[in-house]
C-alpha cells in the first residue's frame, strides 16, 4: 500500500476533532480546564487584580472561539451544564448571609438606601454610555442591566428587545472591571469597613465580583452575596421604570 492511501496523523486528529466538536464534552473540559490553569496563575502571582481568572480565562477561551471559528450558540450549548449550576451555588450564599444576620438587621436602612441609589446610577450610566457613543434602542436595552447577574440580566434584555448576548458581554465586563478596579477604589475612598466594601462590590461586580470577596473575608462574602440578590430584584423592579422614562427609548 502506498504511503499517499495512508492517513496521516494530522488527518486523524481532525477527524477526531470533527467528531467530538458536535458534542459538549470539548468546550465542558476546555473551560474548566483553562479555569484551573487561570486560577493557578493568579494564586501564583500574589493575587494580582489584573489576573483575575475570570478575566484570563475568558481572553483564553475567547481566542479558542475565534482560531477555531466556533459560533458564541455552539459554545454556549457545550456549557449549559456549568451554567445550571449558578442556581446551586448561589442559593448556597444563604450560609455566609446567615452568619451576619443580626450585622443586616441593624444596617436595613443604609442597606436599602445604597441599593436604590446604586441600582438607579448602574442603569442609567449604562444607558447613557451607550446613548453618548450612538448605541441603537437595542444596544442600550442591553447594557442596562449589566450590573445584575446573568440568570437576571439576560431575560430582562431580552424581554424589552435587546440581545441576550450583547447583555451577557456587558455583565461580564461589569463583573470584571468592578472586581478588579475595586481595591483600588477601596483605598482611595478609605473604606475599612468589609461590610461596606463587600456590599458595594456585590452592588456592582455581581457573582464575579461575590467570587472574590468570598476569598477575603467573611463578613465582605456576605454583604457582597446580600448586595448580588438585592440587586437583582431591584433591577428587575426598576429596569422597566427608567426604560419608561428614558426619552431615547
Amino acid at each position: 500500500m502506498s504511503t499517499a492511501s495512508t492517513p496521516s496523523a494530522a488527518t486523524h486528529l481532525a477527524a477526531v476533532w470533527t467528531e467530538l466538536a458536535g458534542t459538549h464534552l470539548p468546550w465542558l473540559v476546555l473551560t474548566i480546564a483553562v479555569y484551573l490553569a487561570a486560577m493557578a496563575i493568579y494564586r501564583k502571582s500574589g493575587n494580582r487584580p489584573l489576573l483575575i481568572p475570570v478575566f484570563t480565562g475568558v481572553v483564553v477561551v475567547v481566542g479558542i472561539l475565534l482560531a477555531t471559528g466556533t459560533p458564541y450558540p455552539t459554545y454556549r450549548s457545550g456549557v449549559n451544564f456549568l451554567t445550571l449550576l449558578i442556581g446551586p451555588a448561589t442559593v448556597a450564599l444563604a450560609i455566609p448571609l446567615y452568619a451576619q444576620r443580626e450585622r443586616i438587621r441593624q444596617l436595613w436602612l443604609p442597606v436599602g438606601a445604597a441599593l436604590l441609589v446604586g441600582c438607579l446610577v448602574a442603569l442609567l450610566s449604562a444607558i447613557v454610555i451607550a446613548w453618548a457613543f450612538g448605541g441603537s434602542e437595542a444596544t442600550m436595552v442591553a447594557v442596562a442591566p449589566k450590573s445584575a447577574t446573568i440568570p437576571i440580566a439576560l431575560p430582562m434584555a431580552e424581554r424589552f428587545g435587546g440581545k441576550p448576548s450583547l447583555a451577557a458581554v456587558a455583565v461580564a465586563i461589569a463583573g470584571i472591571s468592578g472586581t478588579m478596579m475595586a481595591p483600588l477604589l477601596i483605598r482611595l475612598l478609605r473604606l475599612k469597613d468589609p461590610a461596606v466594601q463587600g456590599f458595594a462590590l456585590g452592588l456592582t461586580a455581581h457573582a464575579i465580583g461575590t467570587a472574590r470577596a468570598l476569598q477575603i473575608h467573611p463578613a465582605m462574602g456576605a454583604f457582597s452575596a446580600l448586595a448580588m440578590g438585592l440587586n437583582g430584584v431591584a433591577t428587575a423592579v426598576l429596569m422597566p421604570l427608567v426604560l419608561a422614562v428614558v426619552p431615547w427609548i
